[in-house]
């Protein structure tokens, strides 16, 4: 297969190996090399040491792990990328830490429901004030709160919803492929998405009903990613509701039967184009006093500038965010320290890696590379979104994000999991050289949690930027069918944004070399190509590219 040229023809992997069969080795072969078990391992125990503090945003952890990371591109041989010359690219965060009560009372006539918190709710300010506040609003039973026109779907129709409080499904209608994308989430299934929904409707509350399959991940992840200081963005004139929440699934049960309402019929009810939002008779209020404070963080960012005097202006970005949750709720043993060495200590590595092997060729790709070690994505992707708000390459000098967010610690795969398939010409390029590896490509193996839309690629694509995310594969060399995705669920029920997401000493990291050298082909291939990426037509994020290309003709 020719890459491209200069690049030469990649042969693929042994399983097991990650070393290149050659029988003759190019240069850009022999650089392949320096992608290596011992190099990423070194970053992960390195970032998920005790000493960074879990890496959350705007901490000393923070701060240090962006100052070894701008040290480790120096050693690289990269430059300085950001716009002023610098390694950093620093952006402003507001902490919001709600002092959350210890219980949240629902009246309808005579009766009252009391939810307590940690274990039923879970709330967070969606202002950034020093109070919030919801006194005595209506909750009204909103479905799945989407607003969707081009499926012919709105939940909330001409219902008056200012000073309400929305009781929300998650996920977004799954039963149908041709209806929204199927067992596909969309954007519109995303916590985010629901919180924005009802901020735009006037909402001062929404709720969002708790399930591990409609949320995909289990409730003690709601209770460690959404208690403590939350970090976001300087607001903006955007509309924001005052209290943000989950219930568990029980919670809301117990909820709507008081209202005389059953929550299976109603979740059956908003299954269907026309449903109409349902009041339920109940009021609330909620307080919450706020601590606030301004921190910064950065992303960093390091620059190989390409090769070709023209094409030199456009440029293929590898993006991985470097943060993690911090120090945060203890854990059964008393550790608080968020580690995130699977998340995403590793996908850190695997693009400092890459860097490292495209360094080693004898002449750069005639496109340049931007590596961006992106902050704040565990907040909501807020590095990359600020990125993507001030680029150093504008949208339509960006040939395609290449994205790691994890890494396969648990061997060799036969296939490997590109996250976007089917959405770009990108497919083509994966495909051929995942062959050469002898492996297959397959879509999100896990459609139903929505990961598309959820790391840093999501805000490249949506400033018209081709983007994929490449995931570990499910089928393992020398395991029996199904023990892949048991060890991804496992990792998820257990591990996922945990104290106990720590660096083992048992990983097995073929795999993880393997989809290093993916992202490595793929990155060069693109950057000698003669022409860029293009979305697939009809694709959501192709009228953005076309905007982007058209305002880097005028």
């Amino acid at each position: 297969m020719l890459l491209a040229a200069g690049c030469g023809e990649q042969r693929g992997t042994e399983p097991g190996s990650g070393d290149p069969v050659t029988a003759s080795a190019n240069p850009a072969e022999l650089a392949s090399r320096e992608i290596t078990d011992d190099f990423m391992r070194a970053h992960i125990i390195e970032l998920s040491d005790d000493k960074y503090e879990g890496r959350g945003p705007g901490s000393r952890g923070d701060e240090a792990a962006r100052q070894y990371l701008a040290e480790e591109m120096a050693k690289l041989g990269l430059e300085p990328g950001a716009a002023d010359g610098s390694w950093q690219q620093p952006f402003d965060l507001v902490g919001v830490h709600a002092q959350q009560p210890e219980a949240w009372n629902f009246t309808k006539g005579d009766g009252t429901l009391t939810l307590r918190q940690w274990d039923q709710f879970i709330v967070s300010s969606g202002v950034q004030a020093e109070r919030a506040a919801v006194e005595d609003a209506e909750v009204v039973f909103v479905g799945y709160g989407i607003q969707a026109p081009e499926y012919q779907w709105d939940d909330f129709g001409d219902a008056d919803l200012d000073g309400k409080v929305l009781l929300i499904m998650n996920n977004d209608p799954d039963w149908d492929p041709d209806l929204f994308a199927g067992e596909t989430r969309l954007y519109y299934g995303r916590w985010r998405y629901k919180y924005e929904s009802a901020a735009r409707q006037g909402a001062v509350g929404a709720i969002i009903i708790h399930t591990s399959p409609s949320a995909g991940y289990p409730w003690q992840v709601v209770q460690t990613s959404w208690t403590g200081t939350q970090f976001e963005l300087p607001a903006g004139d955007e509309p924001r509701s005052q209290a943000l929440a989950w219930v568990t699934e029980d919670a809301a049960m117990q909820l709507v039967s008081m209202a005389g309402f059953d929550l299976n019929t109603l979740r059956e009810s908003a299954d269907n184009r026309d449903f109409e939002p349902v009041p339920l008779g109940i009021t609330t209020s909620i307080a919450m006093d706020i601590e606030l404070e301004r921190v910064s963080s950065a992303n960093v960012l390091g620059l190989i500038p390409g090769s070709d005097p023209e094409l030199r202006n456009e440029v293929v970005i590898y993006t991985a965010h470097h943060d993690h949750l911090g120090i945060g709720t203890p854990n059964e043993a008393g550790d608080n320290i968020y580690n995130g060495a699977m998340d995403n200590a590793s996908g850190v590595a695997q693009t400092l890696a890459i860097a490292k092997a495209i360094k080693a060729l004898p002449q750069a790709p005639r496109r340049s590379i931007l590596v961006a070690l992106v902050g704040a994505e565990e907040q909501g992707l807020l590095g990359s979104q600020y990125y993507a708000s001030n680029p150093t390459f504008p949208a339509g000098k960006i040939a395609a994000n290449i994205n790691y967010d994890g890494g396969n610690i648990w061997g060799h795969t036969h296939d490997v999991t590109y996250i976007g398939l089917g959405k770009s010409s990108i497919d083509q390029i994966v495909q051929r050289i995942a062959a050469e590896q002898g492996r297959v490509v397959k879509p999100d193996q896990f459609p139903d949690r929505g990961y598309f839309y959820r790391s840093d690629q999501f805000n490249f694509a949506k400033i018209g930027v081709p983007a994929l995310y490449l995931d570990q594969g499910t089928e393992f060399v020398d395991k029996p069918a199904g023990w892949g995705k048991e060890q991804v669920n496992h990792y998820t029920d257990v591990n996922y944004h945990q104290p106990s997401d720590e660096y083992d000493p048992g990983w097995n990291l073929d795999g993880m070399v393997a989809d290093a050298l993916l992202g490595y082909w793929t990155g060069i291939a693109i950057a000698n190509a003669d022409e860029m990426p293009v979305w697939n037509e009809g694709d959501e994020f192709e009228a953005a590219r076309l905007e982007a290309l058209a305002a880097e003709s005028e």
